[in-house]
């Protein structure tokens, strides 16, 4: 047991530990959960980091959207951007039931978090829709191997979310034909998303090294995740699997 678990629900760690998180007296104590039984801390800061992925992630769709040549993919990314809002308020909802406020929870991830975005930023309708195909299969990805770590009541949350993944489908129809047409674009679209794959594992392992409780719960405790190596190897076999249905790699 850590000295956080023992000094309590409402101890914070110092520096590297978990941040600062404010207790609507109205709600119920911050490191409970709904029921009113203790809860893994992990679990608020595992919803506090989806969260806030889940709102940047909302961000740069939309943004990302301009490059469409068409009204047809800008309807395409608007629907995924509205996914990704949807997500963000099932979760922004947990939270709030165990007391937190989602600002204040999400933000101690963003700069991280964003880091992703700003070096991943798609120069083109191509690379844009690369991008969006292989971050929903990440975070599905992501959001499946987590689930055997957790709590019922957490898990079940995870479970809605990840319910609203694979809105990217129609890009691989688009990317292969591209392809096919011009195949001077397979190199450089197989590069870019091998980028992908190389920030979005930086930035999780980023996030992972700095809060202890959080990697405890989904892999210090979880029998079918045998390791943090194992589940970065299991999110690169699947992107092996997307880039080739993409007609990449």
């Amino acid at each position: 047991m850590t000295e956080q678990q023992q000094a309590g629900p409402g101890a914070v760690d110092g520096a590297g530990g978990s941040p600062e998180v404010p207790v609507a007296s109205s709600r119920p104590v911050a490191g409970y959960g709904v029921d009113g039984a203790a809860e893994h801390p992990g679990v608020a800061q595992l919803f506090a980091v989806l969260a806030g992925g889940e709102i940047l992630a909302f961000e740069r769709l939309a943004k990302e959207a301009e490059l469409a040549p068409d009204l047809r993919g800008r309807i395409a990314f608007a629907s995924m951007a509205a996914a990704e809002m949807a997500h963000f308020e099932t979760l922004q909802g947990e939270l709030e039931r165990r007391g937190l406020e989602v600002v204040a929870v999400t933000e101690p991830y963003l700069e991280v978090l964003a880091r992703y975005h700003a070096r991943t930023t798609p120069r083109n309708w191509y690379e844009a829709l690369v991008k969006a195909y292989i971050g929903d299969g990440l975070a599905a990805d992501f959001y499946t191997q987590v689930l055997p770590a957790l709590p019922a009541g957490a898990a079940a949350v995870v479970e809605e979310t990840l319910s609203g993944t694979g809105h990217s489908e129609f890009v691989v129809p688009q990317v292969r034909s591209a392809v096919v047409a011009n195949p001077a674009l397979r190199s450089p679209l197989t590069l870019w998303g091998r980028r992908l794959l190389s920030e979005a594992i930086t930035q999780a392992q980023e996030v992972l090294a700095t809060r202890d409780e959080l990697t405890d719960m989904l892999f210090a405790s979880a029998a079918d995740v045998a390791g943090i190596a194992d589940f970065f190897e299991t999110a690169q076999n699947h992107h092996a699997k997307r880039m080739a249905a993409l007609g990449l790699g």
